[in-house]
Order: structure tokens, then C-alpha cells, then sequence
């Protein structure tokens, strides 16, 4: 932190992709904020609430699991986790502060792993991202986008639930 209790902008990297052969449905936010960036965990703020809506989808107590198991979970469901941003300047956690940023290569991700057909963009600006670097191609896929799990968006959780049960739907055709 510095004297002003903020902390300071610096280039902040994603974490490396989690899917495999069986991935079904990619879910992307836009790059990881600061708390899941100390515990180095997609999602790892703890008042994030992504492991119990996507737990509730999935019919898993994900948020009770140790991180390994929460991953290896989605796995089994055909669900895989990656961000749009790979790095960018940012102070503090919010998406309206990235500057200066270098995007995944989701095109490349998508070739290397086929089986995906459904793209789910967890907030706003991962959604606008996502979008613009799908193009043309995002016909090809089941495209949702959902709202942030971010406490920093201040839908209530009940809100957000009944649109993150969207997922069900995409889960169960994947």
C-alpha cells in the first residue's frame, strides 16, 4: 500500500488457464483483483461470491473445498476458467482502472480446445472484451453474459443468482 492506503498501480498478470480436453464451457472474467491475486485463487476474495453461485449450478458445496479440489470440480463438469486481460496497469481492484493492457490469446484457447461451445463473461467490461476479440466468430459459440460476482458490484447476491442460473441450462447441454 502506499500513504494514500490505495494500492499502487502495477502491472498485475492473470493466472494461467484451467481447463482441459473435456472443457465444455469457458468462463471468463477480466483479470484477477488483488485479494485473489495474494492467495494467487481465481476468485479468491472471499466475499467473491463465483464458488457459491457456480456451486449452486453444479450442485456443489465448491466454496467448502480446499482450491485444488474447487478446480478439479469444475473440471469434472466441463467447465473451465481463463481471463481476457493477461496483464495490464491497474490500481487497486476495479475493471474501470486497467490501463496499458495485453489480452489472451481466447482465439488460440478456443483452437487448442474445441469441445468448448459455450463462453460465459463474468461482468461487464469481460463481456464487452470478450467480445470484441471473439468477432465474427462469436456465432460459433453459446455466448452469456453474466454480472459480476465481484462484491464491488452492488447487484444483491439474490439478483445475481437467478442470472448466474442461466449457466444451468448451458451446463447441462455441454
Amino acid at each position: 500500500m502506499n500513504p494514500s492506503g490505495r494500492s499502487p498501480d502495477i502491472r498485475k498478470r492473470c493466472f494461467a488457464p484451467v481447463n482441459n480436453k473435456r472443457t465444455r464451457l469457458l468462463i471468463s472474467g477480466t483479470l484477477p483483483g488483488d485479494k485473489s491475486l495474494t492467495v494467487q485463487e481465481y476468485y479468491g476474495n472471499r466475499e467473491n461470491k463465483f464458488w457459491d453461485m457456480v456451486g449452486t449450478v453444479i450442485g456443489a458445496d465448491l466454496r467448502g473445498m480446499a482450491y485444488d479440489a474447487r478446480l478439479a470440480t469444475l473440471l469434472s463438469h466441463g467447465i473451465g476458467l481463463w481471463d481476457i486481460v493477461t496483464e495490464a496497469h491497474r490500481q487497486g481492484s476495479l475493471d474501470s482502472n486497467i490501463k496499458e493492457r495485453n489480452d489472451n490469446d481466447l482465439l488460440g484457447l478456443l483452437k487448442r480446445y474445441p469441445g468448448i461451445k459455450a463462453l460465459e463473461f463474468s461482468g461487464g467490461t469481460a463481456g464487452e472484451l470478450g467480445m470484441k476479440v471473439l468477432g465474427a466468430r462469436a456465432s460459433a459459440y453459446q455466448v452469456v453474459k453474466l454480472p459480476s460476482s465481484s462484491p464491488a458490484y452492488t447487484l444483491s447476491y439474490v439478483e445475481k443468482a437467478m442470472r448466474w442460473q442461466a449457466m444451468q441450462s448451458i451446463v447441462a447441454d455441454t
